[in-house]
């Protein structure tokens, strides 16, 4: 298997990425983008168990998080409800609808405590996405 994986890079080499030239400048501000990314997720996980900490809509959170200044579900709206669902799937949330068919999200038994350790801790970036997201 390393034999191909070497003709493969290889042959990669010679046509796809042939005229690809990355200054080391280059490849620092991908890495920090990549970085930044992880960081604002991260934020926004711990920002979504810090607001369901009472019982709102995704309508409500979206608003909330803007308020917050996190924009991106701006464009993406889904991506919310991604995001609470993995969060659900997780055990840090649970939900439920109303007579009106309107869901409705809220931070668990095992969410709050996560969210304690989570703002006690200097590493809450790494605890949060290591329980919720199985990193």
């Amino acid at each position: 298997m390393e034999d191909r994986l070497k003709k493969l890079r290889k042959t990669m080499d010679q046509t796809s990425f042939a005229n690809l030239n990355f200054s080391e400048q280059h490849r620092r501000k991908i890495h920090e983008k990549i970085n930044k990314q992880d960081e604002r997720e991260e934020d926004i996980l711990l920002a979504i168990m810090q607001l369901l900490v009472q019982e709102k809509t995704g309508f409500e959170l979206m608003s909330l998080l803007r308020g917050r200044g996190i924009q991106a579900f701006d464009d993406n709206e889904g991506f919310l409800y991604t995001l609470l669902h993995r969060l659900e799937q997780s055990g840090c949330l649970q939900s439920g609808w109303d007579q009106t068919e309107v869901k409705y999200y809220q931070i668990s038994d095992k969410g709050r405590k996560l969210l304690r350790k989570a703002e006690k801790s200097q590493v809450k970036r790494q605890i949060i996405l290591k329980e919720v997201l199985g990193g």
